[in-house]
């Protein structure tokens, strides 16, 4: 016994296949960002000279491109998710700001303003294609963070009392707090919702890669920008092959990297019973028999153990200088008065623009804001009808999952504004008013943010309490009742506060859109604020943007902060 258990040992320590195959494919990685990162900081005169081609032999080219610029935003989105999601859920001064924020910014159509970001960027890099590559970025990043950043705040939120009492009694710093139980706890609904983050991604691709400004067209390379191309042209062939590259990148995204998380993360599942069937990846696989990944993750550890464990004892010994507390406040409020004095700024301006237009005009965009409000409400519902059943279903069945989750992320990471044509021409044969046809249209960027907080919620439940409903005999009202909304709840808050962000900002695009020489278009906020972006008229684009904002905060307090409150204090694991 002794024998076999030493030979067995001896298997797992020996340098083989599996360890081959992660270097090589950690090199091929940073060959191949570091070849196409290089092509970021070329000068911004050689991309202006040099046009997009169409011809398929730079596709593989333009794809690596965008992929690099979606890593490079979820790596971002991660970071943000983290400090601002953190901060947010045990400062409660700061959390009655910082969360108004995230539901003012998810709504804000950020790609009205891009051309005002690149110029930023622009300023930042000047005469270098890393000024629009930046922009390019953020605009992806606003796509990611937003439904990230909820899900960690509210997973931190309903943190069970026995594991943070727990936690105090351990006395557990910040930094082990969050690796041993703010990081596993959130984990599952973190995963799912980065997915869904990663695939909104796509969204953004074509309008961020395609920019004009100061009347200069600026095309990055990537297949957002080529797919825009092949629209222009009428090209169907190049955009059929757009299309299959990104379901291929989808694809390839989901088996090289979310697969391998999805089966990782279920290690942090919280249940006293081991479930019987559990996600699995063939590459998760192979990163468990490399010896090599063991051998970085232990070194990883003692880096991160010295740096933040010992490091802080050492400050606590006084080796290090610690920072005054009043050095601390008057840094606080210098910055805090910088904030101010750069907020009042914007707003007298702001507020020099508004009281150029008339009251009937003001009174009118509130009316229009107000028509809005009501379709993102419908799109919102209507995704839940049928989002929260097949949801559960897919949530609470793992292999099903497996084949569901590359379709769903290929639906959901598909840009719905290069659907709408479709949706366009069968208005017109079934003469649909826009009035009705603007609501499915608005769903179909906004539905997969409810659908994946709901897998993730079903995923979550306890493999003990399934058991514990099989041995109760449960029907399945009860079941319903009893165990699988209450414990999916609180994701499915998240995703309809996600989904109606969403939707806000996908209204820019849906209440207004056109197919060759028809245009649909009807009465609402969005449909205001594109035709004032392209007119140029800011007087009302600020006071739009400001009635979506208090509508929003509005929404925000009067209903989703009870329905959060609800899912905090009722449906609350102990």
């Amino acid at each position: 016994m002794q024998l076999n258990t030493f030979t067995n040992a001896n298997q797992k320590n020996k340098f083989g296949w599996a360890d081959i195959f992660v270097i090589f494919l950690l090199l091929a990685i940073l060959y191949a960002s570091a070849k196409l990162g290089s092509g970021m900081r070329v000068p911004l005169s050689t991309v202006q000279q040099s046009n997009l081609s169409l011809d398929l032999k730079w596709l593989p080219y333009y794809a690596g491109r965008s992929l690099l610029r979606m890593f490079i935003a979820f790596a971002a989105s991660l970071l943000f998710t983290f400090v601002y999601g953190r901060i947010a859920a045990y400062n409660r001064t700061a959390e009655k700001f910082m969360i108004p924020a995230i539901d003012i910014l998810q709504s804000v159509p950020v790609l009205g303003f891009l051309s005002a970001t690149v110029l930023a960027f622009m300023a930042l890099f000047p005469g270098s294609l890393l000024g629009v590559e930046c922009a390019s970025i953020f605009a992806i990043f606003t796509g990611q963070v937003w439904n990230m950043t909820f899900s960690f705040y509210h997973s931190l939120k309903t943190i069970p009392r026995d594991l943070d009492e727990a936690t105090k009694i351990n006395r557990l710093g910040r930094w082990q707090r969050f690796c041993k139980l703010e990081l596993p706890f959130s984990m599952i609904g973190l995963v799912w919702n980065s997915m869904m983050s990663f695939g909104g991604g796509w969204f953004f691709l074509a309008a961020s890669e395609s920019i004009s400004v100061l009347n200069q067209d600026i095309h990055l390379p990537g297949i957002g920008s080529y797919m825009a191309m092949a629209a222009d042209e009428g090209n169907i062939m190049a955009i059929i092959y757009s299309i299959l590259t990104m379901i291929l990148l989808i694809v390839v995204v989901d088996q090289l990297f979310w697969r391998p998380i999805i089966a990782w993360s279920q290690k942090f599942k919280n249940e006293q019973v081991e479930a019987s069937d559990i996600p699995t990846s063939w590459v998760f696989d192979i990163l468990k028999r490399a010896r090599f990944v063991r051998f970085i993750n232990q070194k990883v550890q003692i880096l991160f153990h010295d740096w933040f464990i010992l490091g802080k004892k050492k400050t606590s010994k006084g080796s290090i200088p610690v920072i005054p507390e009043h050095i601390k406040k008057i840094f606080k409020w210098l910055l805090m008065a910088l904030i101010a004095t750069m907020v009042g700024k914007y707003i007298f301006e702001g507020i020099l623009e508004i009281i150029k237009l008339s009251g009937k005009e003001i009174l009118h965009v509130v009316y229009l804001g107000l028509l809005t409000a009501f379709r993102v409400f419908l799109s919102t519902l209507f995704g839940v009808i049928w989002t929260l059943p097949v949801g559960v279903f897919i949530g609470t069945n793992p292999r099903l999952a497996r084949v569901a989750q590359p379709i769903i992320q290929v639906l959901a990471s598909f840009p719905a504004n290069m659907a709408f044509p479709i949706f366009i021409i069968l208005f017109l044969k079934l003469r649909i008013s826009m009035e009705i046809g603007v609501v499915p249209l608005m769903m179909l960027g906004t539905q997969w943010y409810v659908l994946f907080n709901v897998i993730a919620g079903a995923m979550a439940i306890p493999s003990d309490l399934n058991e514990a409903s099989s041995i109760l005999k449960l029907t399945r009202i009860q079941k319903w009742k009893r165990l699988i909304l209450p414990a999916v709840f609180p994701f499915l808050v998240t995703g309809c506060i996600t989904a109606s962000g969403g939707a806000w900002n996908a209204s820019i695009v849906s209440e207004i859109v056109s197919w060759k020489n028809n245009t649909l278009q009807v009465s609402g906020l969005g449909s205001y604020i594109a035709q004032a972006t392209t007119n140029g008229n800011w007087p009302e684009i600020i006071w739009s943007i400001i009635v979506m904002c208090l509508l929003v905060v509005m929404v925000n307090r009067l209903f989703w902060r009870r329905l959060y409150d609800l899912a905090e204090k009722k449906y609350h694991l102990d």
